[in-house]
């Protein structure tokens, strides 16, 4: 959970008392302002859910390119070997035959 999830919160938690209060006392005003509050506060909260799915979703493309070039480093690795080992055994064909 990131600060403007808390923050958040915590202004749709204010608001909400706010308008509790101000409907309760008959002070429109502060009910008005208390509504206000829980309107910032759940566009701030819902900032912060984007903002955490963001770095959810680029964590994920992170470790997938991660993985991935891992599996073509291994994949060259392997190739080179393959190629190695055939050259190698082409030249101990070639000694056998010329000995």
């Amino acid at each position: 959970m990131n600060k403007d999830q808390v923050s958040g919160k915590a202004d749709q938690v204010i608001g909400k008392v706010k308008q509790k209060v101000g409907e309760g006392v008959g002070n429109q005003h502060l009910a008005n302002q208390g509504v206000a509050d829980q309107v910032k506060g759940a566009v701030k909260e819902t900032w912060g859910n984007v903002k955490d799915d963001a770095e959810k979703t680029s964590d994920a493309h992170r470790r997938d390119s991660e993985a991935h070039a891992n599996h073509a480093r291994e994949h060259v690795s392997d190739k080179v070997q393959d190629v190695k080992n055939s050259v190698n055994k082409k030249i101990d064909e070639h000694k056998r035959h010329s000995a």
